[in-house]
Parts: C-alpha cells; structure tokens; sequence
C-alpha cells in the first residue's frame, strides 16, 4: 500500500497509541514517530458498582473502549485543528468499530 507524502497513520490496540508521519514520497515510504499523543481518558470502568456476568462486559473490555474513545476524541481534534489531512488507521477490527462510533463526520 502507498501512503501519500504527510499521510498520519494512528496504529492502536485499544490499550496504547503509536502515531506515525510519511516524511518519504508516495513510493518510497518513510514513517517518523510522532510525540505520544495526550489522551483524556474517561469512562474507565463504568460498571465498577455492578458485579460482571456473563452478558457484561469485563473491566479489561470497558478500559478498552474508554481509551479508544478517548483517541477517536484526539484524532477528531487533530483532523478539525488541520494538523491532519489524510489518515490512515490500523487496529484490531473491535477497537475499529469502537473508534467509528466517535468518529466526527469528517474523519468517515
């Protein structure tokens, strides 16, 4: 796959965030690590009162949600500051579907 030059690649696991930039051409790619993005990350937990089951999810799944919302949140502010053009982003199929549900309209 080529990325066009300045092409911002998020790679996320629901747990951590690498941020990337194509400083390369559109052939020869060149990924520069950014600085770690600051995340304000809320929600963690919710069902800390209520015992799991079964039909809840766990901590570890609630965490992960919470920490996906909260780059969908950065990358919304990224996108609509200007600061990114063209995005590409890479994470399990789970954390994806979590990320499109905070997604602005123009990050879709």
């Amino acid at each position: 796959m080529q990325f066009p030059q300045g092409t911002t690649i998020a790679v996320t696991d629901g747990s951590k965030l690498h941020v990337y930039r194509n400083i390369g051409d559109d052939i020869h790619l060149k990924l520069a690590l950014l600085p770690p993005a600051l995340l304000h990350i809320e929600g963690k937990g919710g069902g800390r009162r209520h015992q799991f089951s079964a039909a809840d999810p766990d901590r570890s799944r609630l965490e992960e949600d919470a920490f996906s919302a909260s780059v969908a949140s950065w990358l919304n502010s990224q996108v609509l500051a200007g600061h990114i053009h063209k995005l590409y982003v890479v994470a399990p199929p789970r954390v994806l579907g979590e990320l499109r549900r905070h997604y602005h309209p123009k990050l879709l």
